[in-house]
């Protein structure tokens, strides 16, 4: 079955797909919008396997581009949308695409650096140039859905440089299944969408809400807070997920802690690790009626690898649970054997969702073995078998000659009520070799001095682990995902 196919076997064509600026968009109009892309891309040469990029901020043209690739055969290549037009060139030449679906805007501000002529180019205009009520529109391409691929996604790049992900229909009905079932979601549930569809996370919303035959809310505007937080009372919306900084900015609004979200059923929470501490906040600010999904998960994979449920979250707050529905999780140590209780290991995952690799393999940095995903997280397993994460492999500082996660020292200053966000990096040092060098954001309208991060890091870490250099910034860099960018510090 084509992913189309299997996304679209549920809906009822006068319903809600889409809310924006308050203009409602039915599953009939969508219908129509991908019939017309698909179509399109087929009538101009581009065959089944051919790669297609997706230039675009998140909208219904987004959301038909994106499928009606899909239903024509083609690869959809999703490109973030903050892309320099530099970046634009040394895109197309990693994916070898063939076409490019953009919004006016994109299209516009990057119409020299597309980089052969003879890219088939589809803008917003093939939605209204199309008469999208007449005729049959075609059956979709036959696919091998576990071989044939739906997308190439490309990873966060938080760490390093982004790779693209080869990711095959099986893929996506595997892990929209598995979604769907540990979250019950149904035709009822409208999602506040705000993380953007070129991620995994952002297209995972996409995916679960289109095969249950729910609706979403598309704002891009996030810098507005206020205005994020109204459209959702107003549009009754029930769900809301994000990264870390997503919460983090909304434990800072203050009108967040007054509302009473009485549509909101369910909040998700993955993306990189919310600290303990704001987890609790959030927990006590939000009705009682509210559940929390905490998550993990990667492009690897898909997108989702496991959740703790929303009962446990007071008992294991910190944890990222159990593998969800058809994934196996495991933490392992170096030989491969499953770690004893309270020892770290790394956490290596298998199921349906496990992508085919990357389009670029690199033998020395292949996560992908024998069917399974080597997370590149490191972690332990506590006495019931819920799974927390001490920190990324290879994300670590050796001041006199120790390991230490940097995530380790991260946490530990995230504990301080007025800091809002932090990042670690490594610095050279002539006493320790290397040392720690802090970047913070605070709280708006805090204070704190570098002495008094200092001293409450004295209180949980050996001496060496202690930050030696500490900064305070306005913002730390993050991708259009919300996600820090350490490479950019």
């Amino acid at each position: 079955m084509n992913l189309f196919d299997y996304l679209f076997e549920n809906v009822v064509p006068e319903d809600t797909a889409f809310i924006q600026d308050g203009s409602v968009t039915t599953y009939r109009e969508l219908l129509a919008m991908v019939h017309a892309v698909a179509e399109t891309l087929t009538c101009g040469g581009l065959s089944s396997g051919s790669r297609v990029a997706i230039l675009a901020e998140n909208s219904p043209f987004w959301v038909a581009a994106y499928l009606g690739i899909i239903k024509s055969g083609a690869t959809a290549a999703p490109l973030p949308s903050r892309l320099t037009t530099e970046d634009i060139g040394r895109y197309f030449r990693m994916t070898g695409c063939r076409g490019l679906c953009a919004d006016n805007i994109q299209a516009k501000k990057h119409s020299t650096s597309i980089p052969d002529s003879s890219i088939l180019v589809l803008k917003n205009d093939i939605i209204k140039e199309k008469n999208l009520t007449s005729g049959s529109p075609a059956p979709s391409a036959a696919v091998d859905p576990q071989k044939d691929l739906a997308s190439l996604m490309f990873t966060s790049g938080s760490t390093g440089e982004p790779n693209a992900v080869r990711v095959t229909h099986r893929n996506i009905m595997a892990n929209t299944d598995s979604i769907i079932a540990y979250l019950g979601l149904s035709a009822d549930d409208r999602m506040m969408t705000i993380l953007p569809f070129h991620y995994c996370f952002g297209t995972s919303l996409l995916h679960t809400h289109l095969r249950t035959g729910a609706s979403l809310v598309l704002n891009n505007y996030f810098q507005y807070v206020e205005d994020v937080l109204n459209e959702m009372e107003k549009t009754a919306c029930t769900g809301l997920a994000g990264v870390p900084s997503t919460y983090q900015t909304l434990l800072n609004n203050k009108s967040f802690r007054n509302r009473s979200f009485e549509a909101l059923r369910h909040v998700q929470q993955a993306g990189g690790k919310l600290p303990d501490r704001q987890i609790t906040e959030l927990r006590e600010i939000l009705p009682d009626h509210v559940r929390i999904h905490i998550g993990y998960g990667q492009t690897e994979a898909t997108a989702r690898l496991s959740a703790l449920a929303p009962e446990m979250l007071p008992e294991k707050t910190g944890s990222i649970g159990k593998g969800i529905p058809g994934v196996t999780l495991q933490v392992l140590d170096k030989e491969g054997n499953p770690v004893k209780q309270g020892e770290t290991g790394e956490i290596v995952a298998s199921g349906k969702n496990i992508t085919a690799g990357y389009l670029f393999e690199d033998p020395s940095k292949n996560p992908f073995r024998d069917g399974r995903l080597y997370t590149g997280d490191l972690a332990y397993v506590d006495e019931e078998g819920y799974i927390f994460i001490t920190g990324r492999e290879k994300d670590f500082i050796k001041p006199s000659g120790y390991k230490v996660m940097t995530a380790t020292i991260e946490n530990v200053i995230l504990e301080i009520p007025e800091v809002s966000e932090a990042a670690v990096k490594g610095i050279p040092d002539e006493q320790l070799g290397e040392a720690a060098k802090a970047f913070v954001v605070l709280k708006q309208d805090h204070t704190l001095s570098i002495d008094q991060i200092q001293e409450f890091c004295k209180t949980k870490l050996p001496p060496y682990a202690v930050p030696r250099s500490i900064v305070f910034i306005n913002t730390l860099p993050k991708n259009s995902a919300g996600k820090i960018l350490k490479s950019k510090i």
